[in-house]
């Protein structure tokens, strides 16, 4: 099975045209994970419960790093499937592939939200609301069809042996888009228009939650069934915490919007969901983290080396602790406000490794190359007889 792994960055020989061709032929939908993970390290930096001096600045460099990255990656895959499009139909087609192009979706989503929540102090509000407007407009559109389209593709042309936490990227982009939209709701005409992205906003958040809670058993079923993943794929456990956290994140996005948009009963109504639904979801994904958490210090043990799925650590965390910075909001509990700081200080360190190898993988070459080819079989051995 084709994994986070067997996609090959950005860079490639020392001839600048050839550089381009040979890179990007391997380039996988994988590598916006890298964007998305970056980009929640800016944002739910800013949100913490805590003040802690220059924190702001840095959470601002890292979203224009995740920006810059955006960028370049777009660019690379425009290439990719302008020049190599036999690859990138091939992508399609690759069950272990084809999940990731929710992360096309949640880059331009994760991004756009960081516009207005950090980089407005760079580039001036009027510019941070249209680049906003711009990506969750592509975001979400790209969400709402890979989550149609992927789950689609698995039914009538994927052959699936196993199910996969992989599964979970193309129906949790919907959240992303659920969570970051009430965002641009302070910029938009009063009356219809606010009330229908909200509404708008919460029918996303239904079409997450219910796929999720379709896709979630199969994944912790072919877990007890068939035991654990793959070395190289036990990273992916920790996609699992994305719908849990953004979910719980969401519920508290509508809550702080409503009362300025909604009627006073329904506004109320959305107050009480973030809690009610905030808090054992939380619950679970604590206990889904301390599992995943296990089962990777297993693989670890075993030998677990550095891959590109690696960046599974990264965003679905990231997710946490936005819900857990809501909770703490809602529910003034310093529980929850210490629960953000671990969680974040959690996510830092991630982002650290997965960057530095990531960086150090891209300076050796060693994920530069395309797959490794196939060992060649030997010719049957002949002896001379006398």
């Amino acid at each position: 099975m084709a994994s986070l792994a067997s996609s090959r960055p950005l860079l490639g020989a020392t001839t600048p045209g050839v550089r381009v061709t040979r890179s990007v032929r391997h380039l996988g939908p994988n590598w916006y994970a890298s964007v998305m993970g970056t980009s929640v390290v800016g944002t739910a930096g800013a949100a913490l419960p805590v003040t802690v001096p220059g924190l702001r600045t840095v959470c601002t460099a890292v979203w224009a790093l995740s920006l810059a990255m955006l960028l370049t990656l777009l660019a690379a895959r425009a290439a990719h499937w302008r020049r190599h499009r036999d690859q990138a139909r091939a992508h399609l087609l690759d069950p272990a592939v084809a999940p990731f192009y929710g992360c096309l979706s949640m880059a331009l989503l994760a991004v756009g939200g960081g516009t207005l929540t950090l980089g407005r102090d760079w580039i001036g509000l009027p510019a941070a609301v249209a680049l906003d407007a711009v990506l969750f407009t592509a975001g979400t559109a790209v969400g709402l069809a890979a989550a149609v389209a992927v789950p689609y593709l698995m039914v009538v042309r994927h052959r699936i042996d196993q199910a996969s936490p992989v599964w979970l990227l193309p129906v949790v982009a919907p959240m992303v888009s659920a969570a970051l939209g009430p965002l641009l709701l302070p910029h938009l005409p009063e009356g219809q228009p606010r009330q229908t992205l909200l509404i708008a906003c919460y029918a996303m958040f239904g079409i997450s939650l219910l796929a999720t809670l379709v896709m979630l058993p199969l994944v912790f079923g072919r877990l007890v069934l068939d035991g654990p993943l793959p070395l190289a794929l036990t990273p992916t456990l920790f996609l699992v915490l994305g719908p849990l956290g953004q979910s719980t994140t969401a519920a508290n996005a509508f809550a702080d919007s409503a009362a300025r948009v909604l009627p006073e009963t329904y506004a109320h109504g959305f107050a009480a969901f973030a809690v009610l639904y905030g808090v054992p979801v939380m619950g679970f994904a604590l206990l889904w983290l301390a599992l995943a958490g296990a089962m990777v210090v297993r693989a670890r043990r075993a030998g677990m080396g550095f891959a590109m799925t690696w960046w599974a650590f990264t965003f679905p965390v990231g997710t946490c602790v936005t819900g857990a910075e809501g909770l703490a909001r809602h529910t003034g509990l310093d529980a929850f406000r210490w629960l953000a700081v671990a969680l974040y200080v959690l996510l830092a360190a991630a982002w650290l490794v997965a960057g530095v190898h990531t960086v150090r993988g891209l300076v050796s070459g060693a994920l530069l190359a395309g797959p490794a080819p196939a060992a060649a079989v030997p010719s049957p051995a002949t002896a001379r007889t006398r």
